[in-house]
């Protein structure tokens, strides 16, 4: 059986979060502000609608700019649908950070791009929407075999579509489906051996349960889930009362198991899961620790307050736990998080910056950090020009001398390659990293950027 997944959507126009494709009242100003909202809720994924279609180019590119940001600070994967008439829109999808694109069956351009879309960026990026009516009209007869090579450009679909030829499609080249009609699910769960998503817009509460049961139900969607997101948390506890598996952090310690302070407090050591980086110490009682299982969110002990906190409340800097290990004794937690913004109250990134004795800066060849380093004082260049600077020479010089620049290392970087000495390769191979990170620097991309993406990948 499939973990069940919890899926708010966003339908944005005009950069705000809306009811529906057929209602744009708004109900958040800031769409990237409720996808935060989501996360932190328990969601495990957001759906984004893109209602920006016959609006023009211009509004394209600034819903694009959403998502894109919204993929960048979500702990939870993102897919995307709307305003999809050609390859270049899926790629744009993917290239901003969604895990899935979903290709809506009710468009007949999107079932034209399905093999397409498949192709170029794998069947596990594919997904596609259907609206089924109740009864299916079987009334199609010229759907032949190129449509599975998506070569048929005479088809049209509408929600008359046959199940078996839209079955053999989305077999062949998605990995999932969204049901916007839940009342057609008993037609096509026999049908499709895909992972099922239901969208809805109202629906009980004990036939969320029910539908979940179903083997074939990945997952709801929708409203429902939407303008109900406070309580996704409550219903995966019944959910997994009644034996549906979903996604959760499952502790193999109980509190009991730790050995406790004087206090009845266990200190936490916090660290960016991403680098390692130490961001602070804090403490958690049984409340915490139970409500950081519970919420994903890290939860503490204030001592000097006599009260639970949950990191970032107040501040907007919220970390997402990643793992939890304890040590050798089970007297200290350790935690890998994700970090949103600065975890000391004083603004720095981490709470550990008072030096007590002098830095070794000896030994400065860690591999993580020196990229970082050396692409700081590239970014710092740019800000803050020095004269005699190569990199500011390259800056200024603009984009067409720095990709020559590059062309010219990569080549250089072959022919090293070719010959017996290793380390004219190491030579050859920093100096393209270097020119590389200048160009990284010119267009704002960062190495988490990088990172992400091959993590993607």
């Amino acid at each position: 059986m499939f973990i069940k997944r919890f899926l708010p959507c966003i339908y944005i126009k005009n950069g705000s979060a809306v009811t529906s494709e057929e209602d744009d009242s708004i109900i958040e100003a800031d769409a990237y502000s409720l996808a935060m909202k989501y996360c932190r809720n328990q969601a495990d994924g957001i759906i984004i609608y893109d209602l920006s279609e016959g609006m023009g180019d211009e509004a394209h590119e600034d819903t694009l700019k959403i998502i894109r940001a919204i993929c960048g600070d979500s702990e939870i994967p993102v897919l995307a649908s709307g305003n999809i008439n050609k390859l270049e829109d899926v790629k744009k999808l993917i290239y901003a950070g969604c895990s899935k694109v979903i290709l809506d069956y009710d468009k007949e351009v999107n079932i034209l791009l399905t093999s397409a879309a498949s192709g170029r960026f794998g069947k596990d990026k594919i997904y596609v929407s259907v609206s089924f009516p109740q009864t299916v009209q079987k009334n199609i007869e010229d759907l032949d075999r190129s449509l599975l090579t998506g070569t048929d450009t005479n088809y049209h679909s509408g929600n008359d579509a046959d199940t078996g030829k839209v079955r053999d499609l989305a077999m062949k080249y998605a990995s999932g489906v969204i049901l916007k009609n839940i009342h057609a699910l008993d037609l096509i769960e026999s049908e499709m051996d895909l992972p099922i998503v239901i969208c809805a817009k109202d629906l009980a509460f004990n036939k969320i349960i029910d539908y979940l049961k179903k083997e074939s139900v990945s997952g709801v969607s929708g409203n429902v889930v939407s303008l109900n997101s406070d309580e996704i948390s409550s219903i995966k506890e019944i959910c997994s009362d009644n034996g549906i598996p979903i996604r959760r952090i499952e502790s193999k310690l109980k509190w009991s198991d730790f050995k406790k302070g004087p206090d009845d407090l266990v200190p936490v050591i916090v660290q960016d899961y991403k680098n390692d980086e130490v961001l602070m110490l804090a403490y958690m009682n049984e409340e915490a620790f139970l409500n950081t299982l519970s919420t994903g969110l890290m939860t503490y002990y204030s001592r000097s307050r006599n009260e639970q906190w949950v990191k970032g409340e107040t501040s907007g800097h919220y970390q997402y736990v990643k793992s939890l290990t304890a040590d050798c004794d089970k007297d200290t937690i350790l935690a890998k998080v994700s970090q949103v913004g600065a975890a000391c109250h004083t603004g720095s990134r981490s709470c550990f910056f008072n030096d007590i004795t002098d830095r070794d800066e000896t030994d400065n060849s860690n591999p993580l950090l020196v990229f970082e380093k050396v692409y700081d004082v590239i970014k710092d260049r740019k800000l803050h020009p020095k004269e005699g600077s190569y990199t500011n020479y390259l800056l200024d010089k603009g984009l067409d001398k720095i990709l020559k620049k590059l062309g010219e290392e990569t080549s250089e970087a072959i022919i090293a390659a070719k010959n017996p000495d290793n380390q004219e390769v190491v030579y050859e191979l920093s100096d393209l990293l270097y020119h590389m990170m200048v160009l990284m620097a010119l267009k704002d991309i960062s190495w988490e950027d990088v990172t992400a993406e091959l993590a993607r990948r």
